[in-house]
């Protein structure tokens, strides 16, 4: 992949210049997002920030990096530059550290083509007595953003993933077929969800079977 992530070491200092060369007002910018995300609108944030990765690049991948924390980028940037500056960048992390999560998301958004990676799901689970039918609640995020609300019955949840599960063994069709590698650490990731999916299948398995053999009132 032709990335920043990918960038010859070389790279650290000229982000780190582009940052230098606008430090207060890109502190000043970082200042507004903590506000924003203290007051809850998180979506707010996300877009500014897909702005200032579209407009101040090299900007942004560098208080990216510095919030992320890694030791090689501090290191790299103190053999490169000096003692001071990776201080300063250090004390991004210090100050702005809440708002690591959504630099990583915009970044793998810019590095890796995603958009509004799920991160987690917050969930709730209802009853609905007159249909007699269960109800979940369930609202994906990404960092702290809430995509969507969805209230659907367990049958209802179950298509929404066969859905997604079809599109995965599509897209995973179209890379067989078209001899397009498929990285280690994906193909690693892949069997772990795998197992987890059969997992899961088998509880649910289990719990319809049970349901089978429970009378129901006509």
């Amino acid at each position: 992949m032709n990335s920043r992530d990918d960038a010859p070491r070389e790279m650290p200092k000229a982000l780190v210049e582009d940052y230098l060369q606008q430090e207060a007002g890109t502190r000043a910018f970082l200042d507004d997002l903590q506000k924003l995300a203290a007051e809850g609108r998180h979506a707010t944030v996300r877009e500014r920030l897909r702005e200032f990765a579209e407009h101040s690049q090299g900007a942004f991948f560098a208080v990216a990096l510095s919030l992320g924390g890694s030791a090689q980028f501090f290191a790299d940037v103190e053999a490169q530059m000096d003692v001071e500056t990776g201080g300063k960048l250090r004390d991004l992390k210090e100050t702005y550290g809440n708002l690591a999560d959504e630099f990583s998301i915009v970044r793998s958004e810019q590095t890796k083509e995603r958009h509004n990676p799920v991160t987690s799901l917050g969930t709730a689970t209802t009853y609905q007595g007159e249909e007699e039918v269960p109800l979940v609640e369930y609202t994906p995020l990404s960092g702290e953003v809430e995509l969507y609300e969805g209230r659907e019955s367990p049958e209802e949840i179950l298509q929404i993933a066969h859905f997604l599960v079809r599109a995965t063994t599509d897209a995973l069709d179209v890379a067989l077929e078209s001899d397009q590698p498929v990285n280690t650490e994906e193909l690693s990731a892949l069997i772990d969800r795998r197992e987890e999916l059969e997992s899961e299948l088998g509880a649910l398995r289990d719990q319809i079977d049970e349901l089978r053999r429970t009378p129901v009132d006509e």
